[in-house]
């Protein structure tokens, strides 16, 4: 482990750790689920609040329009939350990309709303690590960089959104556009307890195919029926056998059906596809165009597929690497080892790099057991990643690029 620079001692000495600790706290007894938009708007407004001491204007943006599939197989527009969205200084000679998210997983009537404190220094909490404390660690971070003699030369786009946890749907576009013309960004995902990163990250795609049969009784006359939950479950096999070499598929639901007595007409399948890289998500493409075909052909039934592959996989490329050799050099500093490997899990990280920007998207907290009501953040990591990203931003400002 290297020796802690005097550079890093003073910006750790500059950061208020209680006050850091205690707005997590307060921002994570918020509930702010994907789908709780008063609590949404509640959370916004604060953030606002919070974020309004950067120069810039603050901006609540709306939501871009979003579909969804019902189990009765119909289209409806699914309401989101707005999105905050922070320019700061847009003709400066450095520009970077700050981002994070202020929905959970939590919601309304969860019974997981309680901060509580544990004796081993850390606090266990709905969003505590992700990602009310990562919110909490990019403010304190980009103010010190403001009080900095360097703080002219730094242009920076912030977006917090309101829909990562379901997968960014609404705020997608957002992010490509504040994403364009940057050198690097930083979102600030929770790391691993122990401060290990995500490196690359595979992606993700989610559909809704919609099978329309034929009823009739289930006795008398089946032959005139044409069933839709079996063509569905057909569709879900043949999709569920392409799974390997990069593609992992998961068949996760089937709405639909009825009475015994009666030849179900409709059925709804959700299906999960994970491609490791580009390649795996043209198998993917492929294999679904191909099933429905032969499948509705078979079955006699009408398909209708829904959704998308949201986020593309995030390779390590060399601008990636780059980034990441700056932040371990500024783990350097801090007498921190900085270590990161590949993982499946996606966030906005997946689209930010999709847009051609360098990320590292777990900046955050370390912590763990998110999605859970076990999640974690280790308290004195408050502190120890918003110094990371303090050094991290000062070299990049310092050589124009990651």
């Amino acid at each position: 482990m290297e020796r802690m620079t005097d550079e890093a001692r003073a910006v750790i000495a500059a950061l208020d750790g209680p006050a850091m600790l205690a707005r997590t706290c307060e921002w994570a007894g918020i509930n702010s689920g994907t789908r709780n938009l008063a609590g949404l708007a509640r959370m916004a407004a604060v953030l606002a609040d919070a974020f309004a001491v950067l120069p810039g204007e603050t901006r609540l943006m709306e939501p871009a329009p979003v579909d969804t599939v019902g189990a009765d197989g119909e289209v409806t527009a699914l309401e989101h939350g707005r999105h905050l969205y922070l320019a700061v200084r847009p003709d400066a000679p450095v520009q970077m990309l700050f981002t994070g998210h202020m929905d959970t997983v939590y919601s309304a009537d969860h019974p997981f709303q309680t901060v509580t404190h544990r004796s081993d220094g850390t606090v266990n909490g709905p969003g505590v690590a992700d990602m009310k404390g990562g919110l909490c660690v990019l403010l304190a971070a980009i103010e010190a960089i403001e009080r900095g003699p360097d703080a002219a030369r730094l242009g920076y786009s912030v977006v917090i959104n309101s829909d990562e946890e379901t997968g960014s749907l609404s705020s997608s576009v957002l992010l490509a556009e504040a994403a364009r013309g940057k050198v690097a960004a930083l979102t600030y995902e929770p790391a691993l307890p122990d401060g290990t990163l995500a490196g690359a990250r595979g992606g993700t795609g989610n559909f809704a195919i919609v099978v329309r049969g034929r009823a009739a009784h289930a006795g008398r006359n089946p032959e005139e029926g044409r069933n839709a939950i079996v063509a569905a479950a057909a569709i879900a096999v043949r999709l569920a056998a392409a799974r390997g070499d990069g593609l992992s598929v998961n068949p996760a639901r089937i709405d639909g059906g009825g009475p015994n007595n009666v030849v179900p007409d409709l059925a709804v399948l959700r299906v999960n596809f994970r491609p490791r890289d580009p390649a795996a998500i043209a198998r993917a493409e492929t294999t679904v165009r191909d099933a429905i075909a032969s499948i509705g052909s078979e079955h006699d039934v009408h398909i209708a597929l829904h959704g998308s592959f949201n986020r593309p996989p995030k390779p390590m490329d060399a601008g990636s690497e780059r980034l990441f050799a700056t932040v371990a050099e500024a783990g350097g500093a801090l007498g921190l080892p900085i270590a990161w490997r590949a993982t499946g899990g996606v966030c906005d990280g997946n689209n930010i790099a999709a847009a051609g920007v360098p990320v590292v998207d777990t900046m955050g907290v370390r912590g763990g057991a998110i999605h859970s009501a076990e999640e974690f953040l280790i308290a004195d990591s408050l502190v120890e990643r918003a110094a990371l990203s303090i050094l991290t931003i000062r070299r990049i400002i310092a050589r124009g690029h990651a």
